[in-house]
């Protein structure tokens, strides 16, 4: 499989996979349709055969419908109706087939409470498209969902290999980082990523084996980064989660 990122908006990432056996393509989350096409024309062999959606907000979804105004009886996937342009609802553990790729749906509530990510693997590669659930070293916020849901998600997200990549819908890398550094300032991972996404500026995709070095939203499990957050040893793991993303919306 190939995976083609494709910038829309100030910072939102679209993405292509294209699926080498049957020359079939897939948008995620083509807000703006014109660049995902753009982006196309570099494999004129492939065919645009389905669109995935993460979830319902405009800058995710409101590319939708342009694309099927080009493209009329294209497949469109996501987790409500809320999703511009639905034809199909999934749910977790869903899965749809890309030519001989298999997409599992993976339910990771919270951001939304109709948001998905997308999981597939090929032979050794593994992609996941994170939306807003998951950034590079951060998480979307807890719109519509609890930091229960939200926990739930990233339990979902923790299972998945370690040399899985991902995917996120954000180029927010630096200031996230720059929240990681403040709430573990010692941790020598999150310093040499900073100095990484300096120099590389786009930084998609990540891996889940960094997130789970870098990303304090996925870290809030272990008791030396909790008591940096919390100073209630008694704190559950998802009044943890709650108080980091409220200093998170305040940082």
């Amino acid at each position: 499989m190939i995976i083609k990122p494709v910038s829309c908006l100030k910072d939102n990432y679209s993405y292509l996979l294209l699926d080498q056996q049957s020359k079939k393509a897939a948008a995620i989350d083509p807000v703006e349709p014109d660049n995902v096409f753009k982006a196309l024309e570099s494999y004129p062999d492939y065919t645009l055969s389905m669109i995935l959606t993460t979830h319902h907000h405009w800058d995710h979804a409101g590319g939708n419908n342009k694309l099927l105004s080009q493209l009329s009886g294209l497949p469109c996937y996501g987790g409500s109706d809320k999703v511009q342009g639905l034809s199909h609802i999934l749910k977790g553990d869903d899965v749809v087939e890309l030519g001989s790729l298999k997409i599992r749906a993976l339910s990771t509530t919270g951001h939304t409470m109709d948001h998905l990510c997308y999981y597939v693997e090929e032979k050794e590669d593994r992609a996941v498209f994170t939306g807003d659930c998951l950034f590079s070293s951060g998480c979307g916020r807890f719109f519509e969902g609890t930091p229960d849901d939200m926990w739930k998600a990233f339990s979902t997200l923790l299972t998945l290999p370690d040399d899985t990549k991902v995917y996120f819908g954000h180029e927010y890398t630096l200031g996230n980082l720059k929240f990681a550094s403040h709430v573990e300032p010692e941790n020598e991972d999150i310093k040499k990523k900073i100095e990484w996404a300096k120099q590389i500026g786009c930084t998609t995709p990540s891996s889940m084996e960094n997130e789970k070095l870098t990303n304090p939203f996925l870290r809030v499990g272990l008791p030396e980064v909790a008591k940096l957050i919390d100073d209630n040893p008694s704190a559950s793991v998802v009044e943890v989660l709650g108080k980091l993303r409220k200093m998170k919306d305040n940082f």
